[in-house]
């Protein structure tokens, strides 16, 4: 496969709404998301499986059964564990279970080259479109901001043909700014369209940024979002539905402008003591309930 290839150099890289509102008030929140679905393909759920890192470092093949069992539609990747390399082994245990794939984490090196080719090879086999950087260093630094848009527009172009997207997922240090633009506007406005914009809400909310702005200021690249229950100023609980992130108006701009495929719950605080997978799966009820899925 003939490439674009970079001029630059390569590097090695790297909150059911409060629980105060009114039942009806919910039903009409999930009304509202059932009747925008009519017209716009509704989005499934997936988990990213960093979520349960540890359940999938100990039983990889336990952990993807679980996500299925427990009614998540795909996963998102970070790592294949006893998979890594085995495309049409990991397709075929996929298949069994019933589970698609939203989206895969992976490294900026991956998307550089030679690598590519691998990267775009396994990706394809295991039905994976979605290829996103999870973060790197470069990112918020004024030169290497522009490198790295340089080498996701290059990349974007090559995986175009393959039906694939390059992405990448933000942290709050993103949102720092340079001038009187944060890195995330400016890296939106270097790289092409087809670079899909992850909006994880949790950090984004957290970075004290409104992910709605985000997602409408750049239309049709939100196609993966991370639904990651968030606390603010102590207030709520880091589930689905009890936290503090205001998520009717997120989903709504998903809809409306986002193009969005795939809410994508990753949990990374677990309280009351419970474990990654009881929290994952409360929100996961908490994220079907407030779009009127339950």
């Amino acid at each position: 496969m003939k490439m674009r290839t970079s001029s630059k150099p390569s590097l090695n890289r790297r909150h059911l709404l409060q629980a105060s509102v009114a039942c009806a008030a919910g039903m009409a929140i999930g009304q509202r998301f059932a009747t925008a679905a009519e017209s716009v393909a509704e989005p499934g759920i997936a988990l990213q499986l960093y979520s349960i890192r540890d359940d999938c470092a100990k039983d990889f093949d336990a952990a993807l059964a679980w996500c299925a069992e427990t009614g998540f539609d795909a996963v998102e990747f970070a790592g294949y564990h006893s998979y890594s390399g085995k495309a049409d082994a990991l397709k075929k245990r996929l298949d069994q279970l019933g589970l698609k794939v939203a989206a895969t984490h992976i490294g900026t090196a991956t998307l550089i080259g030679d690598a590519l080719t691998q990267t775009i090879d396994f990706h394809q086999a295991i039905g994976c479109k979605y290829l996103v950087v999870p973060g790197d260093g470069r990112f918020s630094k004024p030169d290497g901001s522009k490198e790295l848009a340089e080498i996701f527009n290059v990349a974007a172009e090559n995986l175009k043909p393959h039906g694939m997207k390059c992405g990448y997922h933000n942290h709050t240090h993103e949102f720092e700014k340079e001038g009187d633009k944060t890195y995330w506007e400016l890296f939106a406005e270097r790289t092409v369209k087809d670079v899909v914009l992850q909006q994880d809400v949790g950090w984004t909310t957290a970075a004290h940024v409104d992910p709605v702005k985000m997602i409408r200021q750049y239309p049709g690249r939100s196609q993966v979002i991370h639904c990651k229950p968030t606390v603010v100023d102590g207030q709520g609980k880091a589930i689905l539905g009890q936290d503090t992130v205001k998520w009717e108006p997120i989903f709504e701009a998903c809809l409306e402008v986002g193009d969005t495929e795939w809410y994508t719950v990753e949990q990374e605080r677990y309280p009351d003591g419970k474990s990654p997978m009881e929290c994952t799966a409360l929100s996961l009820a908490g994220l079907k309930k407030i779009l009127g899925r339950s």
